[in-house]
Parts: C-alpha cells; sequence; structure tokens
C-alpha cells in the first residue's frame, strides 16, 4: 500500500499515515510560472495499491487538476490500483438541475474522477446521497456521525440535549445523530411570508431550556446557523451548539460565527482549517484521521467497512 498526499490537506494526510503507521510516498506536486499544475511520483509504485489523499477544497478547482493529474501520473507508474481519498468533495451542492439550462456539475466531477483512471471513491458525508451513484466506480461514502456522537457524548449533558435540523432537507442526517445519542429531535422551517420580506424561521418541536445541537453537512457562510441559532434562543433554549462535518467557511464566515450567540461550532478536519478558524474563540476542530485511515487499511486488506457506519 502506498499513499500519496496531495496540497489539500496535508496534515490530515500525515495524520492518517501516523494512524496506519505507513510514511507518505515521496512525490512532488507543485505549479510551473504560469500555476500550471506539475506532479512527479518519486519512487517506485508499479503494482502497488496508491491512495490519494485529496479533498477538493477551496482552491476547488486547482485541488481537481492536483488530484486528476495525480492519478494520470500513477497510472503511467503502473501503479495496480488507484484509490481517490476525497475527505471533501467540491462541487457536491450543484448535484441537480437548478433552474433551466443550468449543469450537474456534482456528475462532471465524478466522470473527471473515473476517466483519469481512478478504481475507486472513498469520501466523507457527501451532500446528497445520490451523488454515490454518479460515480461509475466502486464509491464509499464514510458518516462523520460516529465521531462527531462521540464528542457530544463527551462534552454535553446527556439528560437535557435536542438535536435540530437548520432546514427540513437535513432531517435524515439528524434524525440519525439524534438516535444515537438519545436525543429528541426539532426542525427549523424557514420560509418567507411574502416577496421582499425577511425569512421567518419556525420551530417545530419544543426546545425550552434545551442544549439544542444544529446538525448539518456544511457550513459555507455561516449565515443559516446563526440565524438558527438566534431563534433557537428566541424560543427558549438553553444554549446552541453546532456540529457540522465539512468547515467550508467562506468570506466572513469565521467572522461572523465568532460574533454569533452559537456557544461553540465544531468541525471534522476534513477541509484544512486556515489559521483564522484555528483563532477563533468558538471554532473546534476534530480529526477524522482514524476513520478515513481505517477505511484505507480495510480497503487495502479487502475488508468490510460496513462496520464503521454504525
Amino acid at each position: 500500500m502506498k499513499l500519496v498526499a496531495g496540497n489539500s490537506n496535508r496534515p490530515l494526510a500525515e495524520a492518517i499515515s501516523a494512524y496506519l503507521n505507513v510514511p507518505l510516498a515521496r512525490a512532488q506536486v507543485r505549479r510551473f510560472a504560469d500555476m500550471e499544475v506539475f506532479v512527479e511520483i518519486q519512487e517506485n509504485v508499479r503494482g502497488e495499491d496508491v491512495f490519494v489523499i485529496q479533498s477538493t477544497s477551496f482552491p476547488t478547482n486547482d485541488h481537481l487538476m492536483e488530484l486528476l493529474i495525480i492519478t494520470d501520473a500513477l497510472r503511467r507508474a503502473s501503479a495496480r490500483r488507484i484509490t481517490a481519498v476525497i475527505p471533501y468533495f467540491g462541487y457536491a451542492r450543484q448535484d441537480r438541475k437548478s433552474a433551466a439550462r443550468t449543469p450537474i456539475s456534482a456528475k462532471l466531477v465524478a466522470n473527471l474522477i473515473a476517466h483519469a483512471g481512478v478504481d475507486r471513491v472513498l469520501t466523507l458525508d457527501l451532500h446528497a446521497g445520490q451523488i454515490q451513484g454518479f460515480f461509475d466506480i466502486p464509491t464509499d461514502n464514510l458518516f462523520a456521525a460516529p465521531i462527531l456522537a462521540r464528542d457530544i457524548k463527551e462534552h454535553l449533558d446527556g439528560g437535557n440535549r435536542m438535536v435540530v435540523s437548520p432546514d427540513v432537507g437535513g432531517v435524515v442526517r439528524a434524525r440519525a445523530l439524534a438516535k444515537r445519542i438519545d436525543a429528541q429531535l426539532a426542525i427549523v422551517d424557514k420560509r418567507r411570508e411574502r416577496p421582499g420580506e425577511s425569512e421567518v424561521m419556525n420551530i417545530i418541536g419544543d426546545v425550552s431550556g434545551r442544549s439544542c445541537i444544529l446538525v448539518d453537512d456544511i457550513v459555507d457562510s455561516g449565515g443559516t446557523l446563526v440565524n438558527a441559532a438566534d431563534a433557537l434562543l428566541a424560543n427558549g433554549a438553553k444554549e446552541v451548539y453546532a456540529y457540522i462535518t465539512h468547515g467550508v467557511l467562506s468570506g466572513g464566515a469565521v467572522a461572523r460565527i465568532a460574533s454569533s450567540r452559537l456557544k461553540a461550532l465544531v468541525i471534522t478536519d476534513s477541509i484544512m482549517p486556515t489559521e483564522a478558524v484555528k483563532a477563533a474563540h468558538n471554532i473546534r476542530v476534530i480529526s477524522i484521521a482514524s476513520l478515513m485511515g481505517e477505511a484505507i487499511g480495510r480497503t487495502a486488506t479487502e475488508s468490510s467497512v460496513s462496520s464503521l457506519f454504525d
């Protein structure tokens, strides 16, 4: 087994390497003066089972091209099997036609990855379950829920917890986590009563006196979380936390979260945390290295990964 890391999240790749006790393969991934990506694998990979660790996070297009070119280099170096380990799959929010004459970019990216020569994909908490079917190669979609549930049990009072979905679309994810931690479920229902008026947030469920836990797969601008936290507190919640798998946190999101009434935002390191994220007083990062490392190890030995979903 060989592990190859791109530039998107080197600390996570090193943590996975340490978990598996397998050193990262020597490889050079750099830019020419005009920003073209150049890759050189600096050790023999002929006949090897190679895992390429690369999130397609910001800058998304650069990191996607790195993944494709690393794959091509490995294919031309006669690697036996190439698995793309993509902790965060960019373009996942473009999983359907949202309006006339718009693309389904998630399917296009899945095609690019498969045609580049990837044999299988290992990813985490896809934005929509159907994206797994966009790939014409074996794809394992792991869930961060076991790691999030363990952290919740360690840090929050057990008898007073309530899991909250920040929108109707995330109910299935929230219900699954609520079942894991034996908590009740509430839902934030957002709607505009009339065009031009601000959104009204209705809370489905009694959150009075509860420690509420907002659960979602992606936090980008942070606006939905901040507004949902305000609505929950206005309805009598004792305190509000947020547990999100992928901390995209673009633009002024970190400042927005830091100045909000959220007690804490907990994200995983599927995307490499920025310095601003590390400095924020109410943002905490937990590692998925053991989960991804275990899945890689089981894939390499042709063992079952289904128990990782439990």
